[in-house]
């Protein structure tokens, strides 16, 4: 970039003061300047740092065609994009500007930038035609005016065409005019009477000169042409004729009516109207002259925004030859009319938000303008008042779109905002444009169980790894938020945790068993099933599941009383001198399942004598149903089916022995009583058995123990150290004695009732002199020979 260039440039700051907008840039820069030329530093003017603009999203917002500004992000510096040509850009208007916007981010911040284009001479003046007709008869008096053919200049202000000058001579001066608008027109004036004879054509250079530095100009020849006779000219009624007409009015429409007069007779005073030779085609389009009447009509389309004047000269010319002519200005001054839609701008800042977004982000900028003047270019915006969006004015015309409300992305996940603006016009001219918004999905909806609680009914005897049952969980968000696993939650009161029972697969909720239930063991359980998102942090929810476990009849009755040995039983002795419905005995049946299944029936299957004896069909009472007579056997055996109601039932059978004594002595008795000790020998007895043998473990090692920590001890004990061994055990026999289990260790009320032993241990007077323990059993409450005696009797 040259010095030269960099020296053309000057800043000019302005601070404007508005809601949103802290301060104003303007810069001015003359047209065709090279593509880099420096404009400014944006960051210094703003008062930024360099990285800010990369970091806060440096956005510069332009409305033309071609990206004529650009600003680097890396230095700040603002600076000619594309070449301006000042003439293409803004045509004849005097003030010639760039505008645009700079929007920084976090927080949004929109500032205004005006780049002033200058003028700069770079067109000279042009005449249409390099050579020009000028018919002027010999009697015109001194002073009479000719209009001659301006220059055409593309620049404005002091670069446009400031003067005309004529080559030297001695008849003809010129006069320079300058016009409404600052146009200037040339007129040839004659200094000095003509003669055609002496000389017919006169040759001069025109040249017409801009006020730029360096002045620029352009010449055209005039060929005056000297008339003979015709000596009066024709006359407007008025030197200008001004009028206004409505933009678009329709073709064909009146305009004026020019109109002017000869005095002469004849040939001489017949007058036609026409365009001057400077008027541009333009306008030549645009109207229509009528050469005989002078009226000016429309033949195309007026536009005030293109042009809100017009101004030419019509030409009135006789007939008589030479022509003589005249000419007057027309000046049409066009009336605007609400003809222009408004111009809507949008430009997205962010076309999704997220749903949990605070009130007063920035979507969109809006930028609202009308062609139209007055009223008829007053523009408003809005939006419709049922979204959670508004618009803030921040300058005239410009808008921000900002959210103002509750967003969620579970009821409305698109917003399609309608932006809508009219003008002041009657009826107003209104557009639209659609904002289309997505709502981001958040995190904000936790699954959703379909029941608080589930109920499984689960038959016991299950397979595992059998699906069960399985639950579902909705959630209401999108995508990864909305991703369902199911797990289980173990509960540590228990000691058992539920992920022991069953399992669930995590996408799909069905829950499986890992083991098969037994009605009798478990009657139900519960477990916690938690639904987990997969969004960030995930939301959860839980559930309870109760699994009832259903009996199925898988037990068959067991026979409790009387106490039986391979489906065997012997009853108490029967007296023979019993009466009719006699209670020999009653059976005691359980059945481990429940309801139905555990509902119980008796039936007498056989008999020795099957009319002796009758069986309680639901009681199991066995009734003698006569007298017992001589005849009868001494011994009767009945075979008894007890029977659930289960759904196909099951069954026990049982084998009842009864022995007819007459006369019932002491040593029968205990000849009837010693095979029962072997032949019902039942599992309370084998339960017994491994009682005391745990026990005795423990007392052995109690001993060890007692070896250990005696060998440690001081040798030299006290030699009245006298401690005792007791060794007692308690049972439940009347007398508070133990005894061997005999055959009746059950009630008929079907409850089972356990024995229980107690060991007391002490050392012996001998311990303390010997390292071996030796133990002696006594009772507690007996003295020991009595103990002796009272062990020795129950061994019997």
């Amino acid at each position: 970039m040259s010095t030269p260039l960099i020296s053309q440039v000057s800043i000019i700051f302005s601070l404007c003061i508005s809601d949103l907008v802290s301060e104003k840039l303007r810069y001015s820069i003359p047209e065709e300047m090279e593509r880099g030329t420096f404009v400014g530093n944006v960051a210094d003017d703003l008062g930024l740092k360099v990285w800010e603009l990369s970091s806060r999203k440096f956005l510069l917002i332009s409305d033309y065609s071609k990206q004529f500004i650009e600003v680097n992000v890396e230095n700040g510096f603002l600076f000619v994009n594309e070449r301006i040509d000042r003439e293409q850009l803004c045509s004849k208007t005097a003030a010639c500007s760039l505008f645009f916007q700079i929007t920084l981010a976090d927080p949004l911040e929109v500032y205004p930038v005006e780049v002033e284009i200058r003028d700069i001479n770079d067109n000279s003046p042009v005449f249409s035609k390099k050579e020009f007709d000028l018919q002027i008869n010999e009697l015109n008096a001194l002073g009479a005016r000719f209009l001659l053919e301006s220059a055409r200049d593309l620049d404005v202000g002091t670069n446009t065409i400031n003067t005309y000058q004529i080559s030297p001579n001695e008849h003809f001066g010129i006069k320079v005019q300058t016009r409404r608008g600052g146009s200037k027109n040339a007129e040839l004036v004659l200094k000095r009477s003509l003669d055609r004879e002496q000389q017919s054509i006169f040759t001069l250079v025109l040249t017409a000169i801009d006020g730029g530095i360096p002045q620029r100009s352009g010449t055209a020849r005039i060929i005056v042409n000297v008339m003979d006779a015709n000596d009066n000219y024709p006359v407007f009624d008025h030197e200008t004729y001004r009028t206004s007409v409505l933009e678009n009015i329709a073709n064909g429409s009146l305009v004026l009516r020019v109109h002017a007069t000869d005095i002469d007779e004849g040939t001489n005073a017949e007058v036609t109207y026409s365009f001057t030779h400077h008027v541009n085609q333009n306008i030549r389009d645009l109207f229509k002259l009528d050469p005989v009447t002078g009226e000016i009509r429309v033949q195309g389309v007026i536009d005030f925004e293109e042009t809100n004047a017009y101004e030419f000269d019509i030409l009135a010319v006789n007939s008589a030859p030479p022509e003589l002519s005249a000419h007057a200005n027309v000046a049409i001054d066009v009336i605007d009319t609400n003809d222009n839609c408004p111009n809507l701008q949008v430009t997205i800042l962010s076309s999704a938000v997220q749903e949990d977004a605070a009130s007063g982000v920035s979507i969109a900028l809006i930028s609202v303008t009308d062609r139209d003047s007055g009223e008829y270019g007053e523009v408003q915006c809005q939006i419709p008042d049922s979204i959670p969006f508004k618009i803030e004015k921040y300058l005239k015309g410009n808008y921000k779109l900002i959210t103002d409300g509750f967003l969620d992305h579970e009821i409305t996940p698109l917003y399609n905002i309608s932006v809508s603006a009219w003008d002041g016009g009657f009826p107003p001219l209104s557009i639209s444009k659609s904002i289309v918004v997505s709502v981001i999905d958040v995190n904000d909806n936790a699954p959703i169980f379909t029941q608080s609680s589930y109920n499984v009914y689960l038959m016991e005897n299950n397979t595992p790894g059998a699906s069960i049952f399985a639950v579902s969980a909705n959630d209401a968000d999108l995508n990864q938020n909305a991703e369902v696993s199911y797990s289980i939650l173990d509960d540590q009161k228990h000691e058992i945790p539920s992920s022991a029972y069953i399992t669930i697969n995590s996408k799909t909720g069905n829950i499986y068993a890992l083991r098969s239930f037994d009605y009798e063991q478990q009657k139900h359980f519960q477990v916690a099933i938690q639904a987990q998102d997969a969004g960030s942090p995930p939301l959860s929810s839980t559930t309870l599941v109760n699994v009832i476990i259903l009996d199925q009849n898988d037990n068959a009755p067991i026979i409790i009383s009387p106490l039986t040995w391979n489906t065997s039983a012997t009853v108490e002795i029967l007296p023979k001198a019993t009466s009719p419905g006699y209670l020999v005995t009653k059976v005691l049946a359980s059945d481990k399942d429940s309801g139905q299944n555990a509902r119980l029936s008796y039936q007498l299957l056989e008999a020795t004598d099957p009319g002796l004896f009758t069986v309680g069909h639901l009681s199991g009472e066995i009734r003698t149903t006569r007298a017992f007579s001589d005849q009868d056997i001494s011994t009767e055996r009945l075979v008894l089916r007890v029977k659930d109601n289960g759904q196909p039932s099951l069954s026990t059978t049982v084998a009842i022995s009864f022995t007819l004594i007459t006369n019932v002595t002491e040593k029968s008795f205990e000849q009837i009583d010693k095979p029962r000790k072997l032949e019902y020998f039942s599992d309370i007895n084998s339960y017994l058995i491994i009682i005391l043998g745990s026990i005795s473990f423990l007392f052995l090692m109690l001993i060890v123990c007692l070896l250990i920590l005696k060998y440690r001890q001081d040798r030299n004990i006290a030699e009245d150290y006298s401690p005792t061994v007791c060794c007692y055990r308690q049972g439940n026999s009347d007398d508070g004695l133990s005894r061997p289990t005999g055959r009746h260790p059950l009630s008929y009320s079907g409850t089972v009732q356990t024995e229980t032993y107690h060991y007391s241990v002490c050392l012996s007077p001998e311990s303390s002199k010997s390292d071996f323990l030796f133990l002696k059993p006594c009772h507690p409450t007996l003295p020991f020979n009595e103990m002796v005696d009272h062990d020795n009797n129950a061994m019997n």
